[in-house]
Order: C-alpha cells, then sequence, then structure tokens
C-alpha cells in the first residue's frame, strides 16, 4: 500500500485471467498465484464472475468478449475461500460479482462465512450482468435486475448487522432471522460497477463504499464520476475522503512494443491525482502462460516498491 502525501491510502489490485489460462486438471495452480501475489506487496487479488455462459455473446457491451463461450469460470466466492486459506494479508475481491443471481441470505451467509475463515479480507465489486441467458437458466428475471441489485445488497447489509434482521422491499422480504456468523469486518465493503446513472449513485451512496467504472472509462470518465460521487457523499452526510474509487492501469509498452509492468504501474500518478484509491493492473497482457508467473510477480515487486518510494 502506498500513501499520497495528503495521507490517502493507495493500494494496487489485481485482476487475474479466467478462462483458459489454465488448462484442466491444474486450477488448483491459482493457490500459487495468491501466494505470489501476497509476496509480490499486491493489496488485493480480484475474481471475475459468471455463473453459466450463453452463446450471444455479441451482446457484451465494451467491445469483443475476450473469451470463448466454453472456457471454465471458477466461482469467485469459492476460490476465494481456498485462496484466503494460504495467505495471510492478501485481500480479496469480486470483480464483477453478478449479485442478482444469488439469494440474498445465501449471499450475505457466503460472504460473511468467508469474512470470518479470512479474518475481515472480503471485498465485493456488484454489478447487474449484462447475460439475459444467464438470467434465464437461474430462473431470475433479467428485466428485474437493476431493482435486485439494489435490494440484494441492502438485504445483505441488514443481515451482516446485529441481532436478527427484517428487511421490505419490491423484491426481497423476511422478518426476525439470524444470519450467523457476522463478518469480522464492521461490514464487508462493497463497490458496485457501472455507470453513474441516478439510479448507480444512489446505490454507491446509501449502499456502497466504493464505484467501479466501467470498462472502458476514460481519466476524464473517473475524474468527473469521482468528483460527482464526492459532492454526493458531502450531501448525504459521508466522508469524502473515504470514497474509494477502482480504476484499470493503462497497459504502456516498452521499447520492443512489448507490454511494461514498470512504466504500467508508473503511469499510476495520472489516476491517483484525480482520485483513484485502487489501482487494477490486469495481468492478462503480461504472461504468456503458467510458466511466466514468478517473472511477473517479482517484476510487480520491484516496480511496487520502487513507485512507493
Amino acid at each position: 500500500m502506498v500513501s499520497t502525501p495528503d495521507g490517502a491510502s493507495i493500494r494496487l489490485t489485481l485482476s487475474f485471467p479466467t478462462g483458459s489460462f489454465f488448462g484442466a486438471g491444474s486450477w488448483h495452480r491459482v493457490l500459487d498465484v495468491a501466494r505470489l501475489a501476497e509476496q509480490a506487496g499486491v493489496s488485493t487479488l480480484r475474481m471475475p464472475d459468471h455463473v453459466v455462459m450463453g452463446e450471444r455473446t455479441d451482446r457484451y457491451g465494451w467491445g469483443p468478449f475476450p473469451y470463448p463461450v466454453d472456457v471454465p469460470w471458477v466461482d469467485p466466492l469459492v476460490t476465494i475461500a481456498a485462496m484466503a486459506a494460504v495467505t495471510e494479508t492478501l485481500r480479496f475481491c469480486t470483480s464483477i460479482l453478478i449479485a442478482p443471481l444469488r439469494s440474498a441470505p445465501l449471499l450475505a451467509k457466503m460472504a460473511a462465512t468467508i469474512d470470518v475463515l479470512s479474518h475481515g479480507r472480503l471485498e465485493l465489486g456488484v454489478g447487474t450482468g449484462w447475460q439475459r441467458e444467464e438470467f434465464e437458466a437461474s430462473g431470475v428475471a433479467f428485466e428485474e435486475r437493476g431493482q435486485l441489485l439494489t435490494d440484494t445488497i441492502a438485504a445483505c447489509r441488514a443481515l451482516w448487522a446485529a441481532g436478527p434482521a427484517s428487511f421490505r422491499s419490491p423484491t426481497i422480504n423476511f422478518d426476525r432471522i439470524w444470519c450467523e456468523p457476522k463478518p469480522v469486518q464492521p461490514s464487508i465493503p462493497v463497490f458496485f460497477s457501472g455507470t453513474l446513472t441516478a439510479r448507480n449513485v444512489r446505490r454507491i451512496v446509501t449502499l456502497g463504499d466504493g464505484w467501479f467504472p466501467i470498462m472502458d472509462a476514460t481519466t476524464d470518465d473517473v475524474t468527473t464520476g469521482t468528483a460527482l460521487l464526492r459532492d454526493q457523499w458531502s450531501d448525504a452526510g459521508r466522508d469524502p475522503a473515504t470514497l474509494r474509487v477502482h480504476a484499470r492501469l493503462p497497459v504502456c509498452r516498452g521499447d520492443r512494443g512489448r507490454p511494461d509492468v514498470a512504466l504500467t504501474i508508473r503511469s499510476a500518478t495520472a489516476l491517483i491525482d484525480v482520485g483513484v484509491t485502487d489501482l487494477q493492473l490486469a495481468s492478462v497482457p503480461f504472461l504468456g502462460g503458467p510458466d511466466d508467473l514468478e517473472r511477473f510477480f517479482a517484476e510487480v515487486a520491484h516496480a511496487w516498491r520502487e513507485f512507493a518510494e
């Protein structure tokens, strides 16, 4: 973790490649990734989510979908639980968990259990999802995903609080139920993804701890969005200094045109200057395969130490 002159904490997060990075029978090597990330000084390891995958990937809204439809998507919460067992300080975040596909009590129980077993190292990045087939296969109304996202996280907040929980909303209702254990953290940090529509701003301000901008957000988009959220947090009586904003580091290339870890991390200053607190390093561009892991994490460790100095 790096501190800015005004005392803000800057975290280096790593998005881990899913899909075909590990071949059949070798997915257990995600545990090696967690160990190496922790040793390299990475603050948070981020895991993506898809429950199932339909064939209409042309509906993906951020350019060509980067994976074939038949690549494996390991469950992020199960995988995080396994990685937490072999690490001590590394934090974990879903990026992005399609929360409306999970029932609120089940999600609250799974998240709290992981938080307890990891001694408070879980964070949740959540969103509505984009794939209709995924909702239909799960028996969840695609058109209600926005309301379900709001209600699911609000219900989880209620279930994580002390005592029995009661909750009323358009899609989720329960009265005086106990969900134990409670998280170790005062409440599990939750970050909402997506564009800053009026509805999403309300979610972030009333239920969230921060924002995941959309994948193709520019620095100008992040600058404008962060300023808006800080104003809204102040209006709601929240300290804008506590707002966390995640943003992807643009991949920088060296003299030979190859992606360069050190140059990419050094480019973080521009994002930090506009209020980004959590810098996302995409691992895929720097990795040819599993045999590159040790080399890659050695480069990350060296570059992050230099940046911190």
